[in-house]
């Protein structure tokens, strides 16, 4: 699946304060439970929340999962993330194409790895908490489907 074995990973999604800190949280969690030794953060591709800690639900749903992401701070991602990370994971098909007009090409978005192919949608329009679990199993899954590839290529 990968072309070069993959030692980090970048997730991106709008803001950096819902999806890709999850992402984030999790993938640190399941890394270590695979036995993989990542580099891994996250970064939005606005820079509207840089500074600020991930919202409320998204820690909320993170800390019921036994995941802690409340130390995280929103970042925007730069031109050095694209050649800093061996993988670029993007949660929906608009943040694609945000990265792909700023000259990343072939960024793998994580709606790639699961069994639908759906975009992982934006928590925080959601109406209140309802739709913070269901972005979590998603990301899950699709973390979960990223590292078993990953292993499969060591």
């Amino acid at each position: 699946m990968f072309d070069k074995e993959i030692k980090s990973i970048l997730f991106v999604c709008l803001g950096n304060i819902c999806r890709s800190p999850l992402a984030e949280g999790i993938a640190k969690k399941r890394a270590q439970e695979f036995g993989l030794d990542l580099a891994l953060d996250s970064a939005g591709t606005g820079n509207w929340h840089v500074g600020e800690h991930p919202c409320n639900d998204s820690i909320k749903v993170a800390k019921l999962n036994s995941v802690d992401i409340s130390n995280y701070k929103a970042r925007q991602v730069t031109h050095n993330d694209f050649k800093d990370f061996d993988l670029i994971v993007t949660m929906d098909s608009q943040n694609k194409r945000d990265l792909d007009n700023r000259g990343l090409k072939g960024s793998i978005k994580i709606a790639d790895f699961r069994a639908d192919g759906a975009d992982i949608p934006d928590p925080y329009f959601f109406n209140g908490f309802e739709g913070f679990p269901k972005v979590y199993e998603m990301i899950d899954e699709g973390i979960v489907n990223i590292l078993k590839k990953i292993k499969e290529n060591l």
